[in-house]
């Protein structure tokens, strides 16, 4: 197998986005956007969606996976490069910070805290920690040390590597939700306002924060957004949602994420957050390239990079195959789903009763389903005889009630309803936190270790080659009867 890594990028990167701009300069008011016909139009429809509410419970933090580019947040220690089972973020510990909430980018976290404080970490080569990194240098290894010897690099850049505060954002506006890209940092406040920094990256490298700004350094409101009520990031883009229903999308667009089509002259229009005729829509999620939608009478749609069938649509899956608009994913059609969510080739969707249907690419065991179980009629075979990809959602009948999943680039994480986490996929990054593996993970495997056995998990996500959770610590009585249940639970999958 080879290993996924993901390279720092060298070239030198210009921002005109470091400076507030002067009165005279500043971006078209929100006020002249309202007044577009698009918005007129949008504004006589009922309001079906509401404001979240945001967690109000402190939660400890775990990380593990691989950290070459600071993702993991522990300091600039080179020993904290590989973490193979989660670890208490020392930083950011529940009585100390108490974080509420967090996001998983590629490279990159966002965690918000309970006194409405947003901290970041990661590579900040995008600008995307919303923070100056710049007086920070990475400290190279002394040639006479031996106890990193197998690390050639030598100690990680302490100001990526460290947690710290996001400079800029709105004193007096609450957190309610966060996104993150791989180049790309997004909030929402709760007065409906959406604030963002970072870039886009396509195929052709950097594309820019806005049609005049390459990267923006400081966060920054996007002005075309108001009543927003959720928002969520792909590989390099982002959707947002609003209270009338209406799915906004931008970035990049080339493999039809965004749901309209981008043409070559006019690709810096893609930059600019629009509707795209998607309306009666109570939830969106999304995969690195490809998009999803719940409508508010039940239907799944999805569309973008389909060349594995991650977006569940049985057609034309082949290298480079793309579905072109929203299209109902007919294998969820009265499956009461409410989440759905995608890593870069596959997607999970989880039903109101905690049941989890996958669908995708397999050959890195993304899916969850063993070989020898795999609907064999409904998946794609390659020209050696091998399985491709799965494309018709199947029920994952190996997990308890699942309350919510995260997908990393070729792995998943799962969160059953009494705070276990199941992993499996792509092993050679330790994201699974299983452990050294010899091989990637096809079943969902409980991640016990002892730094989260007496936590219950409530959040989770998955980055391109490590993971992050949080959750609090339960009394000795609720431990011991939530472990006898779930062992019980796994005995009786294995008589199966």
């Amino acid at each position: 197998m080879t290993r996924l890594v993901r390279k720092r990028k060298s070239e030198n990167l210009v921002s005109e986005g470091n400076v507030v701009p002067s009165p005279a300069k500043k971006a078209k008011s929100s006020k002249s956007i309202t007044h577009s016909f698009e918005a007129i139009r949008a504004s006589r429809y009922k309001t079906i969606n509401e404001i979240p509410i945001v967690n109000s419970k402190p939660l400890d933090l775990f990380v593990w996976g691989s950290g070459s580019m600071c993702e993991l947040g522990l300091g600039p220690n080179a020993k904290t490069k590989e973490v193979k089972r989660p670890r208490l973020n020392p930083f950011l510990k529940k009585d100390d910070i108490g974080i509420v909430d967090f996001a998983v980018g590629g490279m990159h976290v966002l965690a918000l805290d309970k006194s409405n404080n947003l901290w970041s970490w990661g590579t900040n080569d995008s600008g995307v920690l919303g923070r100056d990194t710049s007086k920070s240098k990475e400290v190279l290894k002394d040639i006479n040390d031996n106890d990193d010897e197998d690390d050639e690099d030598g100690d990680l850049n302490e100001a990526e590597s460290t947690p710290g505060k996001v400079e800029g954002l709105p004193k007096d506006d609450k957190i309610i939700k966060l996104a993150a890209s791989d180049n790309l940092s997004v909030v929402l406040l709760e007065s409906g306002n959406v604030w963002a920094w970072g870039t886009f990256r396509n195929n052709e490298g950097i594309l820019g924060f806005s049609k005049d700004i390459k990267i923006q350094k400081i966060p920054t409101r996007i002005n075309e957004l108001e009543h927003i009520v959720s928002i969520i990031a792909g590989k390099d883009h982002i959707l947002a949602l609003d209270i009338k229903g209406v799915v906004y999308a931008w970035g990049n667009g080339q493999q039809f994420q965004l749901g309209r089509k981008i043409l070559e002259r006019s690709t810096m229009t893609s930059l600019e957050p629009r509707s795209f005729g998607l309306k009666n829509v109570t939830f969106i999620g999304s995969g690195e390239f490809h998009s999803f939608a719940i409508t508010k009478t039940g239907k799944v749609l999805s569309w973008g990079l389909n060349q594995y069938g991650q977006c569940g649509i049985d057609m034309n899956i082949d290298d480079g195959a793309v579905v072109t608009k929203p299209t109902e994913i007919k294998a969820l059609t009265n499956k009461n789903i409410v989440f759905i969510t995608g890593g870069e080739h596959h997607s999970i969707a989880i039903s109101k009763d905690g049941e989890v249907y996958t669908f995708g690419r397999y050959d890195m065991k993304e899916i969850g389903i063993e070989k020898e179980k795999l609907p064999i009629d409904d998946c794609i075979i390659d020209d050696h005889n091998n399985v491709r990809s799965l494309p018709i959602p199947t029920k994952l009948i190996t997990l308890p009630p699942i309350k919510t999943v995260s997908c990393g680039s070729h792995h998943t994480l799962a969160v059953t309803k009494d705070g276990f986490v199941y992993s499996w996929g792509f092993a050679d990054t330790y994201a699974l936190g299983l452990g050294e593996l010899p091989d990637d993970i096809a079943k969902p495997t409980r991640i016990d270790n002892t730094a989260t056995r007496d936590h219950q998990i409530e959040l989770v996500g998955g980055g391109g080659q490590f993971s992050v959770s949080a959750g609090f610590k339960l009394d000795e009585e609720k431990i011991e009867e939530r472990l006898d249940a779930i062992e019980t639970f796994e005995e009786e999958q294995e008589k199966k």
